[in-house]
């Protein structure tokens, strides 16, 4: 399963992804089913690795679980909850099970999620998770130690947010992910398509790499208030929280906000990341008003 990194390595190729969140049990049908409906509108389906520091089931069984059923995978791997050397292991792991798209991640503070009393690890963070994997990939572990059967075949990325209040922490965080090896950026959530034009064209330009724009599917006026409450340097626009709560039907605003976005971002970057959190089977719709056709 390469579509991914082809489609990464095509330059004029607009590259699709879209996140899908494991089970919080040990039950992963609705997980696959949501990554079928998906299959032929995305290039690959993230699997978040304790997003928000939840609780779900590991994204390197998911993974496996949804390469399994032909739908391929990026594994999202987060510092917080493994050392350094639980960390190298999964990703031998990953690699041994075909999985190829890493997504490199700090990981969210344990403080924020359903077991506020867990130790947080953080022996990394992305930047040397993303040196790790380049050690790996050149047959060497992280102690600069030979590893007997040769190296790793991993495609890794790295998270970016164009809408970070420091310019200057901004380009230099780009740039050391960018030197450590990152082959692909998803950027948070968008909501300053202005942000992200003027980050494309004074950072971003430095690159081949694409960069997708994180586009996320509002669901309410409730749902937009919400994330401007909790969700750190996200502001989502008074404009379109006024849409969600003046439409008869919010949701298919949020539909139709998201396929205005998608379209944005098309005119300016190299791909775009939909989040639809529990309603992963909007997506297809999303890319439909947007105009943008199942893949071939």
């Amino acid at each position: 399963m390469n579509r991914f990194r082809n489609a990464c390595l095509t330059p004029k190729e607009f590259v699709i992804t879209a996140e899908v969140a494991p089970p919080k049990g040990g039950d992963p049908h609705h997980m696959i089913e949501m990554g079928r409906l998906l299959k032929n509108r995305v290039h690959a389906v993230n699997v978040t690795d304790g997003s928000r520091a939840v609780l779900g089931m590991s994204s390197l069984a998911s993974c496996a679980i949804l390469q399994h059923h032909g739908i391929e995978p990026i594994l999202q791997v987060a510092c917080r909850d493994r050392n350094r050397i639980g960390l190298q292991a999964d990703l031998l792991g990953a690699h041994a099970l075909g999985i190829r798209n890493i997504l490199a991640l700090t990981g969210d503070p344990v403080k924020a999620g359903d077991h506020p009393e867990a130790k947080a690890v953080f022996d990394f963070e992305s930047v040397r998770l993303l040196q790790a994997i380049d050690k790996l990939n050149h047959g060497l572990d992280w102690n600069e130690k030979t590893l007997p059967q040769g190296g790793t075949d991993l495609f890794p990325g790295a998270a970016v947010d164009p809408q970070s209040p420091s310019w200057s922490g901004l380009k230099s965080r780009f740039n050391r992910k960018l030197k450590a090896g990152a082959r692909f950026f998803q950027s948070q959530l968008i909501t300053d398509f202005d942000r992200l034009y003027k980050f494309m064209n004074q950072i971003g330009s430095e690159t081949d790499q694409p960069i997708l724009a994180g586009i996320f599917l509002l669901k309410s006026a409730k749902n937009a208030r919400f994330i401007n409450k909790y969700v750190p340097g996200v502001n989502i626009p008074d404009p379109i929280i006024d849409r969600l709560e003046k439409a008869p039907h919010p949701l298919e605003e949020g539909v139709k906000i998201a396929a205005e976005q998608v379209q944005i971002a098309r005119q300016i970057c190299r791909g775009v990341h939909l989040m639809a959190v529990k309603r992963e089977d909007l997506i297809p719709q999303i890319l439909d008003a947007a105009g943008i056709p199942p893949l071939g």
